[in-house]
């Protein structure tokens, strides 16, 4: 699957709508941007179960900011909809393997369990 463009408007459905999906924040005037590009590009090539989404923080500065990203390249990858991991700085190849690898083998109902866990105590804390 080739890598796709997102935007404000299409980020929360992106994510929503896929099991696994790797999103990019770059600009185009960031050299570490553009040296990662071909990286990340390679690795949608070769999974094609995995969404590996773009999003050009410049064009998106409201969503960057909501998000926090604060240093481009950042990588973040979303399963069934969590946040499970957020980075900044161009990964090599190798790295960036290990990353889908670790996300794929996610067990996602410790995961959902975790983050109800966590929410509940946010919760009882603000109350």
């Amino acid at each position: 699957m080739a890598t796709v463009e997102i935007t404000a408007e299409t980020f929360e459905k992106t994510i929503a709508d896929n099991d696994i999906v790797l999103v990019d924040f770059w600009a185009d005037w960031c050299g570490p941007c553009k040296m990662f590009a071909p990286v990340f590009d390679k690795s949608s090539e070769e999974h094609g179960d995995v969404v590996h989404a773009k999003l050009d923080t410049d064009a998106n500065q409201q969503l960057a900011g909501a998000l926090g990203i604060q240093g481009i390249p950042t990588l973040m990858a979303f399963r069934e909809g969590v946040l499970v991991f957020n980075q900044a700085g161009a990964l090599p190849a190798k790295s960036l393997e290990e990353v889908v690898t670790a996300v794929k083998g996610l067990d996602m109902e410790e995961v959902h369990a975790q983050v109800a866990a966590m929410k509940a105590e946010d919760e009882s804390a603000a109350s």
